[in-house]
C-alpha cells in the first residue's frame, strides 16, 4: 500500500493518464458535472475533503501551466479567491461563471470535493516538468 501521496486509487490512476494541456476541474458539490470527463468524487460529507485540501494535493502531484476560475468568486468567496490568487499569482484567468461551466466540458478529469461554498471551483491546465 502507498505510504504517501494520493491514496485514492481512482484519482492516482486518472492523474497518471494526464498529459500536457489536459484540463482538470476541481469542483465543489454544487457544480454541474458534464457528461464526458472521468469523474472522481471524493466528497465524504459536507466540507470533507475541502477544496483547499484537494487543490493542494493535486498541486503536489501535477505540473500546472495555468488556472481558470469564475470571476464571481471575487465578490462571493473571499477565502477561495485568496487561495487561488496565492496558488496562481501570474496564471489565474477569471471568466464569467456560465463560461466556466461551458469550459468544464473540455476537461479530461473532474475531481469533486465536499466543499459547499460559492464558486469553489477551478480548472487546471496541465503542464510538463521541464
Amino acid at each position: 500500500m502507498k505510504k504517501s501521496g494520493i491514496l485514492n486509487r481512482h484519482l492516482a490512476g486518472a492523474l497518471a493518464m494526464l498529459g500536457h494541456t489536459d484540463l482538470v476541474v476541481i469542483c465543489d458539490a454544487g457544480l454541474p458535472i458534464p457528461a464526458g470527463p472521468m469523474v472522481v468524487d471524493l466528497a465524504f460529507r459536507a466540507g470533507v475533503p475541502s477544496f483547499a485540501e484537494v487543490l493542494q494535493g493535486l498541486l503536489d502531484e501535477l505540473v500546472v501551466e495555468g488556472a481558470v476560475a469564475a470571476k464571481e468568486i471575487r465578490g462571493h468567496n473571499a477565502a477561495t479567491s485568496a487561495l487561488l490568487d496565492g496558488s496562481f499569482p501570474d496564471t489565474l484567468e477569471l471568466i464569467p461563471h456560465e463560461d466556466f461551466k461551458t469550459r468544464t466540458r473540455d476537461a479530461k478529469l473532474v475531481v469533486r470535493t465536499g466543499e459547499a461554498q460559492p464558486y469553489a471551483n477551478v480548472i487546471l491546465r496541465c503542464g510538463v516538468p521541464f
